[in-house]
């Protein structure tokens, strides 16, 4: 464990309760669904509540907007990955999906293994990298579907998923 501090938020969604962290720089680093698969496996230091932060006004301000059917600009969060190269990779392009759009583990393998010039990408590592997206809604891994469209693989449960699709009136049509 080093040093690090970290500050937390609890925001209460439709969907159930969030748990934002931030860095000392108030970068989001984490927003997690209760209980949600790898719960802040990604923060190595103490986490410490704190609810005056301006970041967390401004994210719960995102959510709200998300939440009500609109589509705030992610760009409004500043972000930190915390990761491995390849997961950062990956989130990276998660980051990049449009509102209303998904892309398939397969689609995702493709670009890596572009962007690492190798002939191909195993669409299973891409599940494990999406799968350990630490920053759930605001960089959109519910937007990576099986082949065909096929909801798969989500941290926090498939009916979120699915919520959060419907929610953004995504094209499921390939």
């Amino acid at each position: 464990m080093n040093n690090k501090i970290y500050y937390k938020s609890e925001y209460k969604s439709p969907l159930g309760n969030i748990t934002v962290c931030c860095d000392e720089d108030e970068k989001i680093v984490g927003l997690f669904f209760k209980n949600q698969k790898y719960f802040a496996d990604n923060i190595d230091g103490k986490i410490t509540e704190n609810n005056n932060l301006k970041i967390f006004v401004t994210v719960k301000s995102w959510l709200d907007k998300y939440f009500a059917g609109k589509k705030p600009n992610i760009k409004e969060i500043p972000i930190k990955f915390i990761g491995n190269h390849f997961r950062k990779s990956v989130w990276e392009i998660l980051y990049k999906i449009p509102y209303g759009t998904v892309l398939t583990y397969g689609d995702i393998a493709k670009q890596i293994a572009k962007q690492q010039g190798i002939p191909k990408m195993s669409a299973q590592a891409i599940g494990g990298a999406v799968g350990h997206n630490p920053i759930s809604i605001i960089v959109p891994c519910h937007r990576v579907v099986g082949k065909n469209g096929k909801l798969t693989g989500y941290a926090a449960g498939l009916n979120k998923k699915k919520k959060l699709l419907e929610l953004e009136q995504a094209n499921m049509v390939k």
